[in-house]
């Protein structure tokens, strides 16, 4: 393996070393694309200094992955997968993050991840066809992981989420899992596990960024206390606290930033114009921020002027936001049948012909069916704690701060319709109708 090697200054970790072959991965073109994509999507337009981008947290990542698997002892081969998995782990996140996954989900059948395991192995196109004279005939990057003795299988199978099992559930995701090796799961617990590289390097970026105090979290104590116990990273007792820190962090960064009902307001915005576009969304993993925008402005119409209201923060207006403590059980229930993308999107077409506008000027936003309907978040709060005497305990049965979490609204509401100021009392009245508000 090649010397070759750079020290990267990181406003939130400091020094990050990259060497070989991660230098090489992070000059290729499918990484550079991510210095374009904004890590919090359209954040900035509430939190003006959320301009970092993918690139940053995908090199965080990569670092933090790195000193998990120096913790717990993994193996030279082993270390190297689960640091190229961190950096590799983002690699095909759509333009402005979550913003357009769902709509990519939607059309390709795949996400993110799923799609940069193709990537990886040159089974999808890297590159615009634009770019063929710059890139054409490159060797994909598992071509580079293997000649460096690095598995782009196994690699493949870290970025991958773990096959489907209520200990590991995330209440943030619609339940979908793809499948992945079932042993040694500590080394994928290092990039999916309760406490792992990808939301330790988000939270703190993203605090850092937005100005937010709630994303503090102690990384060295947790890092530091990290252990492998049955094949499963679990958190000494010193670290309890710092565990806890983290879970907290997490909800709070959910309620304040990630779920906050302006930039939720501009996400669907955004979709709005894309979904009245005629671009063909299969390659959007391709483009960047600037090049989606540019594209949706240069269509004229209706994308066009929802792109350029965006741009210009002319924000469709709130018409009904029902609160989560004002949801009746039976509202909360209805409700659920309307969270998968196809299903709101029905529901926008029926409100917008009763209230005889365009499907472009309805935007229905409905949290998650576990967030509806109160099922309580067990992966991400399931940090194993270990004691002294060697026995190993949930941390949501010795922290009731943890036990609480598990079942905490993070999104605060269950319902969003919003609406040009023109439409909005039209908007209003078939709302009320047919959800029987």
């Amino acid at each position: 393996m090649s010397e070759r090697s750079k020290v990267i200054h990181d406003p939130v970790h400091g020094s990050i070393k990259v060497d070989e072959p991660f230098l090489t991965i992070l000059d290729r073109h499918e990484m550079q694309r991510l210095r374009a994509v904004k890590q919090l999507g359209p954040g900035n337009m509430v939190f003006p200094g959320a301009n970092h981008t993918r690139f940053e947290h995908s090199l965080g990542t990569y670092h933090l992955a790195g000193r998990m698997a120096s913790s717990i002892g993994l193996s030279g081969e082993d270390t190297e997968a689960v640091k190229a998995a961190g950096l590799l782990h983002d690699i095909c996140h759509t333009p402005f993050s979550h913003t357009t996954e769902e709509i990519f989900e939607h059309v390709s059948g795949m996400d993110h991840m799923e799609t940069a395991g193709k990537l990886i192995k040159g089974e999808i196109r890297t590159n615009l066809e634009r770019d063929d004279d710059l890139f054409g005939g490159m060797p994909p990057i598992s071509e580079i992981l293997e000649s460096n003795g690095i598995s782009s299988e196994k690699v493949c199978g870290l970025i991958m989420y773990p096959e489907q099992r209520e200990d590991i559930l995330d209440a943030f995701s619609d339940g979908k899992r793809a499948a992945h090796f079932s042993s040694r799961d500590f080394i994928h617990q290092i990039i999916h596990g309760p406490v792992d590289a990808d939301q330790m390097d988000y939270l703190v970026r993203d605090a850092h960024y937005t100005g937010v105090t709630h994303g503090k979290v102690d990384v060295d104590r947790l890092i530091g206390t990290m252990r492998v116990n049955n094949d499963r990273i679990v958190i000494e007792k010193g670290g309890r606290s710092a565990a806890e820190g983290l879970m907290v962090a997490r909800s709070l960064m959910h309620s304040s930033v990630y779920f906050h009902r302006t930039v939720r307001m501009i996400k669907m915005m955004l979709m709005k114009s894309i979904e009245a576009s005629s671009i063909d969304v299969h390659n959007i993993y391709l483009w960047n921020d600037a090049e989606l925008m540019s594209c949706l402005i240069g269509e004229g119409g209706t994308p066009s002027k929802i792109a350029r209201s965006v741009q210009n923060r002319i924000l469709y207006k709130k018409v009904i936001t029902v609160f989560s403590e004002d949801a009746s059980d039976e509202l909360s229930s209805r409700l659920s049948e309307f969270t998968s993308y196809s299903k709101r999107k029905q529901l926008e077409g029926e409100i917008a012909d009763r209230a005889g506008v365009d499907i472009s000027n309805v935007v229905v936003d409905i949290p998650p069916s576990s967030i509806l309907l109160s099922k309580m978040s067990i992966g991400k709060t399931d940090v194993s704690i270990l004691d002294p005497e060697g026995k190993v305990k949930s941390l949501t049965r010795l922290s009731p701060v943890a036990k609480a979490l598990q079942s905490r609204d993070t999104f605060g509401w269950s319902l969003l319709i919003a609406s040009p100021e023109e439409h909005k009392e039209a908007v209003l009245r078939a709302s009320k109708n047919i959800l029987s508000l």
